[in-house]
């Protein structure tokens, strides 16, 4: 029997086709019971006897690749790998493949809804309401404003590219830029430092570090204008979230959405803030964009395992 976990809390839930996709190919599935991140001795003990596991972010490391002797593929749904311990992987002769095309137009989408909620106060204004305050709250028009983009692989592309059609200008780091769609598209690349002394707007598509320390600490939000925002729907940790606070805190910028944390779910010192926005995780969790996603990871899966 082959069996397969199936880890992501939300997996199958905007449709049936993914576990039918399952089923038809002659595996047996096992969904995450716990509707929650697993740890790693919750996929341990379910995926015991899996030969694959569609997986979301929960850990999968030397110790449980090691404590699964039947599995043979990882099948991530989305991008982000740094759950998932490759070089073990590669050594135990377990295949890890992802779905990169599959969350790149609902995080953009994200990032721009993120961008709007935060200037205008759209957050705020609707919590006033709600609690019976009619107080029209300032914002700011996102028309003009140099945006700044860190990170321009797949998502930070499509986030460049809708920004500039909204009528903005965008300079752009990257570590290894591609220079002639940069060229193509109008955007300047500049250094790090550059982008975050220079930007209105800066929105972050950038993977962790591999030692896993802050890319943005305190010196670069230093360089921020007092009147910029920050917009971080990539991964939890690439900003140092302490230095992060003391700057919104003390109003030395004007605000962040954030939609990544360090650890999740979240309940720290931001939910104090007035001036953050603040979200679970959704980037990927448009249901087009999620199914797609979950499709794409199963029949990578399937197509690895032969």
């Amino acid at each position: 029997m082959k069996k397969i976990l199936t880890s992501p809390s939300s997996f199958g839930k905007i449709s049936n086709e993914p576990f039918e996709i399952l089923e038809k190919n002659g595996f047996t599935v096992i969904n995450n019971p716990y509707g929650r991140k697993l740890t790693e001795a919750e996929v341990i003990e379910i995926a015991s006897d899996c030969i694959g596991i569609v997986a979301g972010v929960e850990p999968l490391t030397k110790r449980v690749m090691d404590a699964l002797p039947q599995l043979k593929c990882i099948s991530r749904v989305g991008v982000g790998m740094d759950s998932v311990d490759l070089d073990y992987a590669k050594q135990k002769g377990i295949v890890v493949v992802n779905t990169p095309d599959g969350p790149t137009q609902s995080v953009a989408e994200m990032t721009i809804a993120m961008t709007f909620s935060l200037l205008r106060k759209i957050p705020q204004a609707d919590a006033n309401i709600k609690n019976g305050i009619w107080k029209k709250e300032i914002g700011n028009l996102l028309y003009g404003k140099v945006v700044g983009i860190i990170g321009l692989g797949r998502i930070g592309k499509m986030v460049a590219e809708m920004f500039m059609k909204l009528g903005n200008s965008v300079i752009g780091f990257d570590l290894y830029p591609d220079r002639k769609w940069a060229e193509q598209n109008f955007i300047e690349l500049v250094e790090l430092d550059e982008v975050m002394s220079k930007s209105d707007i800066i929105s972050l598509h950038i993977p962790p570090s591999k030692d896993n320390n802050a890319i943005l600490g305190s010196h670069q939000l230093q360089l921020m204008k007092k009147s910029a925002f920050l917009i971080n729907a990539a991964r939890g940790g690439v900003v140092d979230e302490i230095a992060l606070f003391d700057q919104l805190q003390q109003n030395k910028i004007s605000g962040a959405a954030i939609d990544v944390f360090s650890e999740e779910p979240y309940t720290g010192h931001f939910t104090t803030l007035n001036n953050v926005v603040l979200t679970p995780h959704l980037g990927s969790y448009a249901a087009e964009g999620k199914l797609r996603m979950e499709i794409d990871a199963v029949n990578n899966l399937i197509e690895s395992l032969g």
